[in-house]
């Protein structure tokens, strides 16, 4: 099994990729860290425990950084509502004592060379384990980070994608620290290309009428209707795909190499990203192409259990 940690930002599609992590029977999933982006921080941690509620699974949840290193949250709130539909957990809310960031370093420490770091939310807490401990950066196996775009285009702004636009420092700051085996899953193309989840397909997982079928369509019902808006052709799931991918890399069909920069002055260009193709110095591998009907065919037999 893959001893994983997923530092996560919860809302729809960040809850999906936690079944992953949770259901998934090569991954050995270690802790769910919390970090400020996509809704409240308060609905984030309340939607990762709702999820591992219905995963039927129960793992450690450390809260992390709430708010940027240098700048205000940026909410996505417009995207995702509440980010699961209204639903709500009844159970008692319990997370662990430990930091977000102790706890990486600490699983890092214990797990050397092993400990896959899934990252679906901005990178504040990645960046905090590298400032309060250089030794995470050798320590881990690896970062699988959802963010940026190999073709310049944003989600957030026409220059930007979310997850990197929120702490561009932190994300500078990451990219920079020298991890050997960084992966990145990007916006464009990647994610509106091979991770579309359109009409016909949400109808097909409806249809599976399962507890964590029903949960997929409710909490996804926003993220959906905007992207639909947006001209997409209906929901994206990159954070799924990023966790999966850390588990399983076959199913991409393509990668490249790149020198990965990001922007934290420009005023029209905050947090956008500039995958350099020719550098004799990359520091990640950027997914290109993923075998969309595959990743989808997985995603079905996931919440059909």
């Amino acid at each position: 099994m893959i001893p994983l940690v997923i530092d996560t930002d919860t809302a729809a599609d960040d809850c999906f990729a936690l079944l992953v992590g949770l259901l998934d029977p090569r991954a050995d999933l270690r802790a769910i860290t919390i970090v400020g982006g996509n809704v409240g921080f308060d609905q984030q941690v309340h939607n990762a425990l709702l999820t591992m509620s219905l995963a039927g699974r129960s793992v450690p949840v450390h809260l992390g950084a709430r708010d940027p290193l240098e700048r205000e949250w940026v909410s996505a709130e417009d995207v995702h509502g509440d980010g699961v539909g209204g639903q709500r957990f009844e159970g008692e809310l319990t997370v662990d004592s430990e930091s977000a960031v102790d706890a990486l370093i600490r699983l890092a420490a214990e797990n050397p060379g092993t400990l896959r770091v899934v990252c679906i939310g901005p990178l504040t807490n990645i960046a905090l384990a590298v400032q309060k401990d250089p030794a995470f950066v050798t320590n881990v196996a690896g970062l699988w980070i959802m963010g940026g775009s190999i073709n310049a285009r944003g989600n957030i702004t026409p220059a930007a994608e979310y997850n990197i636009f929120v702490d561009p420092e932190a994300a500078a700051i990451v990219f920079g620290a020298g991890f050997e085996n960084v992966t990145v899953i990007s916006w464009d193309p990647l994610t509106i290309t091979d991770t579309v989840v359109d009409q016909a397909r949400l109808d097909r997982i409806a249809a599976l009428d399962t507890p964590l079928s029903r949960f997929f369509v409710r909490a996804n019902a926003a993220t959906f209707a905007f992207d639909l808006a947006g001209g997409i052709g209906g929901s994206t799931h990159p954070d799924t795909l990023t966790t999966l991918l850390a588990i399983d890399p076959s199913y991409s069909l393509a990668v490249g190499s790149y020198r990965v920069e990001v922007e934290t002055q420009g005023e029209l260009t905050r947090g956008a990203t500039v995958f350099d193709w020719r550098s004799s110095d990359p520091n990640v591998t950027a997914v290109e192409r993923i075998d969309g009907e595959r990743f989808f065919d997985y995603l079905v037999q996931l919440l059909a259990q």
